[in-house]
């Protein structure tokens, strides 16, 4: 086991302006980059392989992928204690190997019963995956690098992801049984390839690791369960990602039933998004790096989405022209609202957890940002989509509160333990 060696260069210092210096960090950007690349190839064919190929019809693929939510948003917690236990690269490595092979079982499903079953089980390992892949972050990056390197990893998984998604509309466009198999194994091996290699990233250090886990008292182990205040931080950036369910469901349904904008600017805003999000990121961490400074952006973000909101309410009824731009001057809002809550976020997840559970706390963390989009669509869909002005204004309220109630929270939560913040 190696650690990795002493280093406070910031991440920004790059080579070419683009690759990371930092090799721990240049390896997980690869490890992100082929991942995400393989969820764009997935995302936009999975519903329709089972629907137009396999033959099973939309309402049990809504059912079926809503019980898979379920199954994986309990996964959350007991992989953040095995990844506390047993160390976060190799529980990594068995949920992505886990997640490659089920992934690789998709093409062989050719009824209700086994597409069922290969759901639940990719649901399960994959989300169960994402808090221990923030653990592994604090386990192998600087203390004073990670947030901003949460930044940078999603700047990266976004590009790749939307080239991932230009390549999957060719199987789109060929609506084969090959050409949806081909891709689904692509997207198996972009699993694999990351689960062989993320047990060669070095630690920070292996000592102060074991030592720590060693050092852990029984009572700290789940501590995040019964975490009021950490909780209660949690589920106001739940509310906060349920922005991502007005991206994916909200918008797409607001532009074709209440407005006349033409529907080619659903996809006009994702591009929006996408690109704005990979300028903007990294930039917003570094104003989110330390608690304060995360605060402020958590309150800002609210603000902003409650705004959006409201601009997005006004495009209803005007003609085309008009519709579009307001409905981008309002996407171009809400993403900066994107990378600030994302920002801060990253911050609060980390310093308001103990350090002796990272595993347990970044797993009850994502949980709470999981449940955020499998609850959005349908809190999405009967306000703002079914009740126009109304709808819009009451998730306003809803965003800019929860954004500005993460200040006292965080005072909460500084005020109940000592241990918050060591590192």
């Amino acid at each position: 086991m190696t650690s990795a060696p002493s280093t406070n260069d910031k991440i920004n210092a790059t080579k070419g302006g683009l690759i990371p210096v930092d090799p721990t960090l240049r390896q997980l950007s690869w490890m992100t980059f082929l991942n995400a690349f393989g969820n764009g190839l997935f995302y936009p064919i999975s519903i329709l392989y089972f629907t137009r190929i396999v033959g099973i019809d939309t309402t049990r693929v809504g059912i079926s992928l809503t019980v898979a939510g379920l199954f994986g948003l309990a996964a959350g917690l007991p992989a953040g204690r095995a990844s506390d236990r047993w160390g976060s690269r190799r529980v990594l490595a068995v949920l992505w190997l886990g997640s490659g092979i089920t992934m690789a079982t998709y093409p062989l499903v050719h009824g209700y019963g086994g597409f069922l079953v290969v759901v639940v089980l990719f649901a399960v390992l994959n989300q169960a995956s994402w808090g221990v892949k923030g653990a592994l972050i604090a386990d192998v990056l600087p203390f004073d690098t990670r947030v901003e390197a949460r930044g940078y990893l999603r700047m990266v998984g976004n590009v790749a992801m939307a080239m991932g998604g230009a390549l999957g509309a060719v199987a789109l466009q060929a609506d084969t049984r090959t050409a949806y198999s081909v891709l689904l194994l692509f997207n198996a091996v972009t699993f694999l390839v990351p689960a062989l290699r993320v047990g060669r990233l070095p630690l920070r250090s292996s000592a102060q690791h074991l030592t720590e886990q060693s050092a852990s008292p029984p009572e700290s182990r789940w501590r995040a369960v019964r975490d009021l205040p950490f909780l209660t931080v949690t589920a106001l950036n739940a509310v906060l990602v349920l922005q991502v369910s007005l991206l994916e469901v909200g918008i797409p349904l607001w532009i074709v039933e209440n407005t006349q904008a033409p529907r080619w600017s659903v996809s006009l805003l994702l591009v929006v998004n996408c690109v704005l999000v990979a300028l903007l990121q990294v930039r917003a961490t570094r104003r989110a790096s330390d608690v304060p400074g995360a605060v402020k952006s958590m309150g800002r973000s609210g603000v902003l989405l409650g705004t959006a909101c409201l601009v997005f309410a006004l495009s209803a009824g005007l003609p085309p022209l008009w519709a579009v731009t307001v409905l981008v001057i309002a996407a171009v809002i809400q993403v900066l609202a994107e990378v600030l809550s994302a920002a801060g976020g990253w911050t609060l997840g980390y310093e308001l957890a103990d350090p002796r559970a990272h595993g347990v706390y970044q797993g009850v963390y994502n949980s709470g940002a999981a449940a955020a989009m499998m609850a959005g669509p349908a809190l999405i869909t009967v306000t703002a989509v079914a009740h126009g002005t109304v709808g819009w204004l009451a998730l306003a309220i809803l965003f800019a509160v929860a954004g500005l109630a993460v200040a006292p929270a965080v005072r909460w939560a500084q005020r109940d333990g000592a241990w918050r913040g060591e590192q």
